[in-house]
C-alpha cells in the first residue's frame, strides 16, 4: 500500500509507549497497533485530530503517500 503510517517514528520521537498514546486518544491498544502497523482500511478524522493533538505534530507527520514502485 502506498500510505505508510509513521506512529511509531513519532512515537519515539515523543518518548511516549503505545499504551500511553491509546489512552490519551480513548482507543483501544489492539486498535492502535492495527493503525500502526498500516492494517487499518481507514482513519477517522476525529482519530486523525486525536492522534495530532496528542503527539504535538501535523497529519503530514504521521501519514505519509510514496508511489509504491
Amino acid at each position: 500500500m502506498p500510505i505508510v503510517v509513521n506512529i511509531d517514528v513519532m512515537l519515539a520521537r515523543r518518548k511516549m509507549s503505545s499504551g500511553e498514546l491509546a489512552e490519551k486518544i480513548g482507543i483501544t491498544a489492539t486498535n492502535l497497533s492495527i493503525l500502526k502497523t498500516g492494517k487499518a482500511k481507514a482513519i477517522r478524522f476525529s482519530t486523525l485530530e486525536a492522534l495530532c493533538r496528542a503527539l504535538e505534530c501535523q497529519p503530514g507527520d504521521i501519514l505519509e503517500y510514496t508511489s509504491g514502485e
